[in-house]
């Protein structure tokens, strides 16, 4: 596994960040966003953007600029030609660390430094309303009956929909086809018009099917259920949906992070400066609303334990890359 660039201690990001501190950005901060303009990363990182501005939590504005080419990749280039520049962020997801692991690319984890992750998307294996799968289980015999004939849809190649199908496949011994679109709309769309058996889109990307009753849930890759909400369809909310390790398919946990990044040679008070923003914007009520609105998991990370969840979430993924020989030589 390759050394993340962290360089700033848990301890040295406390101590910082309980101390009035020295850096303040000299211009507009760049939120660099590894996504194009649109979808979820995207919307993500704008409400970051207004809710600093509302606050007034720093001194100068903020302007989103989309990179999302190359799966985000361009982003992280962009941040290894800005080496050192504390007046840029780079926002994305676990795609930062996970890129050079499938792709030849011209970034490496030496070329960043993480801030904070804000915010945990579940990941749900859905299937269609009218599906005769009425839970993982069926699906799983179902697929084991015919092997690779079974689609279950998802975004890109080898990203964190595939990887996910891939563990499936290597936790419960199936091989279904797997199908990559553009985007988890797309995604919802085959689903709910019968044209895949499943997919494992995220809560925000399947809500208005499964309010429509065009789709349904049959488990959360949680350790425990999702919070409790108001009903979405047929009295049900996503506090009743049951978690797939209680459910047959033995993956206690899968969560794509929503991380903040600085380039490589970023100085420590201005990652502390910046962790400490973030984590203002967590505590805010637009932030709680935000993140009922979107059904993600809010949990603030950053310093020692948000290096050892990158440490542990990197190893697990380069298990499955290797397995199914995705990994780039």
């Amino acid at each position: 596994m390759k050394k993340l660039s962290v360089g700033l201690t848990f301890a040295a990001a406390v101590v910082l960040a309980g101390q009035a501190l020295a850096f303040e950005p000299t211009r507009p901060v760049e939120f660099v966003v590894a996504s194009g303009p649109g979808g979820g990363t995207d919307n993500f990182a704008r409400t970051i953007q207004s809710i600093i501005a509302k606050h007034k939590l720093m001194e100068k504005s903020m302007v989103v600029l989309n990179k999302g080419g190359g799966s985000g990749a361009e982003a992280f280039l962009y941040a290894r030609k800005n080496e050192g520049d504390p007046n840029k962020l780079y926002f994305g997801t676990n795609n930062a660390y996970l890129l050079p692991h499938v792709a030849k690319l011209a970034y490496s984890m030496e070329d960043l430094r993480p801030v904070a992750a804000l915010a945990f998307d579940e990941f749900l294996i859905w299937v269609k309303g009218d599906s005769e799968y009425a839970t993982p289980t069926d699906l799983i015999e179902a697929a084991k009956a015919a092997p690779n004939k079974l689609s279950f849809a998802g975004s890109q190649s080898k990203d964190t929909d595939e990887t996910l199908v891939a563990l499936i496949e290597q936790t419960t011994g199936t091989n279904f086809k797997y199908l990559p679109f553009n985007g988890g709309g797309e995604v919802g769309v085959q689903l709910a018009g019968g044209h895949v058996a499943a997919n494992v889109n995220n809560p925000n990307e399947n809500v208005g099917q499964w309010q429509a009753g065009a789709i349904k849930p049959l488990c959360v890759f949680s350790d425990k259920p999702m919070a409790k909400s108001d009903p979405v369809h047929d009295g049900k909310g996503w506090g009743d949906i049951p978690t797939c390790a209680s459910s047959g398919v033995n993956i206690p946990s899968y969560k794509m992070p929503r991380t903040v990044w600085t380039a490589a040679g970023t100085p420590d008070d201005a990652v502390a400066y910046y962790s400490d923003v973030l984590k203002r914007v967590s505590e805010t009520p637009e932030w709680a609303d935000y993140i009922r609105k979107t059904s993600q998991t809010g949990d603030f990370m950053s310093g020692q334990k948000l290096q050892d969840f990158i440490v542990t979430s990197e190893k697990n993924a380069v298990g499955v890359f290797e397995a199914e020989g995705w990994l780039v030589k």
